[in-house]
């Protein structure tokens, strides 16, 4: 895994990350796996500046910014494209940002008297053998909003930067500073248009170095990846095309690679193992990753698009994918929320009959999901959770049934004994007391947790083409400047009922990068028929990893009989909750490995200076 540590602080253990490498300008501060290239900094004096990852800014625009870590304007060092960790230095003064989706967390912890930062939770509770903080846990698997108990993290002592925070180190102790506004000024869809398209074109540019590039080709996100890295050179598109998706992302993709100068395109057709869950009953073939990831679920299936990919390339390039599109293109209907809070009731009227028309439903059902939201801020939101754990379990129904939430519980929260569901409880309660500049707007704070919880799941499937292919994977559409460019856009604009992904649309329309055809496009591919059949097949090893047995029942983040019930009910083909069972699986994977697999994080060095 690739990863990066550092200390703060005197210290006489000559400890350091196993195999890591200092880094150049930055005392006590090393990186692990990642290569010599991406691993870039300047200094002038006492100031100094190291990024860690994909950037894209030169040797020269590194020093330009030396200024901005003198004066503390922090923000000005995350502002080039790709996505990397920042490590910043002023004197006395440390600064490690990591970026906005989580791609690059920063975790943090005292030990031995010192202070102890890295990108790897698990890393730092490796330290003295730390373990998982079960109420940190059951937060992920109840909400799966990564902010939401601020910086409590999975494992127990260790710290977490949030989302927009860095971590400051100074000789005055250590905490965490906003960079980044809570939410963004108010940008008009036709004016953020040209901005989104340059955003997204430095994005992909600065991934291609020569090295073999394969793309997703399916729907219009990375469609258009594919394009922007087709006018640069070859790029090996893939579309994965099981008969049982019954979608139009074939046809699409083949039209695209026949109208699109270096797109060679080949379809990767499904078999009886391209379905969720399959091999899980051998661990061993998955990556250990810092935290759960949702990728596990679908291993199967990114490995047959990555074989086909490695079967055309003779050395492993990197792969693109449209990853978290989704997040920052469109917005989910809870925007009518807020559009309710801010008395914009024709508006608000008007998009829910559109949003009506889709779900086949009433506007006026489509309002009174929203309307409860619209008259609590996040940190009552919080509360009122905390009062509905504590309360009897409810009965199953779909997530979009019920009301619109800013921290909506999930069936897995059904799942848990009363005592870690009190203990939740108690941990929103006070989290609801320190919030730090919460946003006015739900679609601020759930556009933030989804990007949040994305940029964690992309992370681990990115260890999966690593390790098993030596493939780098690029998702753009996680990158700061992007996030800013879509995010800045209100969400009722990206979101509108009456148009398919209007930004995107907008600004790509007349471009020249992709086909008319592409961009009309309203349909969507979806994966439900493979999850179900993933159920079915696979049930019995279900069973055995959340049943009685299971990491999350001894710690009562899953009793037996609702999970089981919830089984059984996929089993049969009825409606289920999919996403839960996503959650409490890659969960209980996660924790077998960190129990059994995990690698040896530190090692003692005694060419290492104390100081």
């Amino acid at each position: 895994m690739r990863w990066s540590a550092g200390r703060y602080g005197t210290t006489e253990e000559a400890r350091r990350p196993r195999g890591g490498h200092p880094v150049t300008g930055i005392e006590a501060a090393w990186t692990a796996g990642w290569p010599p290239g991406r691993v870039r900094s300047v200094s002038q004096g006492t100031v100094s500046l190291a990024v860690i990852g994909d950037c894209g800014a030169d040797d020269d625009q590194l020093a330009a910014r030396l200024p901005a870590v003198r004066a503390g304007r922090w923000r000005e060092l995350t502002r080039w494209p790709g996505s990397y960790l920042v490590i910043a230095r002023n004197g006395a003064t440390l600064a490690v940002l990591g970026d906005l989706a989580g791609q690059h967390p920063v975790y943090w912890r005292n030990h031995g008297g010192t202070l102890w930062w890295a990108t790897s939770a698990v890393a730092l509770a490796a330290l003295d053998g730390a373990p998982v903080d079960p109420t940190a846990l059951a937060a992920h698997l109840a909400l799966a909003q990564p902010d939401v108990l601020g910086q409590r993290s999975l494992l127990r002592c260790v710290n977490r930067v949030p989302g927009g925070h860095l971590l400051l180190a100074d000789p005055s102790g250590a905490r965490t500073v906003r960079f980044e506004p809570a939410e963004y000024g108010r940008v008009d869809l036709p004016v953020a248009a040209a901005t989104v398209r340059a955003a997204l074109g430095e994005a992909v540019a600065t991934r291609l170095d020569g090295r073999p590039v394969s793309a997703d080709l399916a729907g219009l996100d990375s469609t258009t990846l594919a394009c922007l890295a087709a006018q640069r050179g070859p790029v090996t598109a893939v579309t994965f095309a099981d008969e049982r998706l019954r979608d139009d992302d074939l046809p699409y993709a083949t039209r695209t690679a026949a109208a699109v100068p270096n797109l060679t395109h080949h379809a990767v057709a499904g078999t009886a193992h391209t379905v969720y869950y399959d091999g899980l009953d051998d661990l061993s073939r998955l990556p250990v990753t810092d935290a759960p990831n949702a990728y596990a679920v679908t291993a199967s299936i990114k490995r047959a698009v990555l074989d086909t990919v490695a079967a055309h390339h003779t050395s492993p390039g990197l792969h693109l994918t449209g990853s978290a599109g989704d997040a920052v293109l469109s917005a989910p209907s809870s925007y009518l929320a807020d559009l309710l809070r801010e008395r914009q009731h024709r508006r608000a009227w008007s998009h829910a009959l559109g949003h009506a028309r889709l779900r086949h439903t009433s506007a006026w059902s489509v309002l009174g999901r929203a309307r409860p939201a619209s008259r609590t801020p996040l940190a009552g939101a919080c509360r009122q959770t905390a009062a509905e754990l504590r309360g009897p379990v409810r009965e199953w129904v779909p997530q979009a049934s019920r009301p619109v939430s800013w921290t909506p519980l999930l069936a897995t929260a059904d799942w848990m004994s009363p005592d870690v569901r009190h203990q939740l409880a108690a941990a929103l309660d006070t989290a609801a007391g320190q919030l730090d500049e919460a946003p006015a707007r739900l679609a601020a704070w759930s556009d933030r947790q989804d990007l949040a919880r994305l940029g964690a799941d992309t992370t681990g499937w990115r260890q999966l083409a690593a390790e098993q292919y030596g493939v780098d994977l690029v998702a753009p559409y996680l990158d700061n400047e992007v996030i800013r460019a879509c995010l800045a856009v209100p969400a009722d604009q990206r979101g509108a009922p009456d148009r398919y992904k209007p930004l995107l649309n907008t600004a790509f329309t007349g471009s020249g990068v992709l086909p008319d055809f592409v961009l009309a496009r309203t349909t969507k591919g979806g994966f439900n028929a493979l999850a179900y059949a993933g159920l079915r097949n696979n049930a019995p090893v279900l069973l055995g990893l959340l049943g009685p047995s299971s990491r999350l029942a001894a710690a009562g983040l899953a009793t037996e009989q609702p999970v089981a019930r919830m089984l059984n009910r996929a089993a049969a083909g009825q409606p289920t909750a999919q996403g839960a069972l996503h959650l409490a699986v890659s969960a209980e994977i996660w924790l077998r490995q960190v129990d059994t697999t995990a690698p040896t994080w530190w090692e003692v060095n005694s060419h290492v200076a104390a100081g």
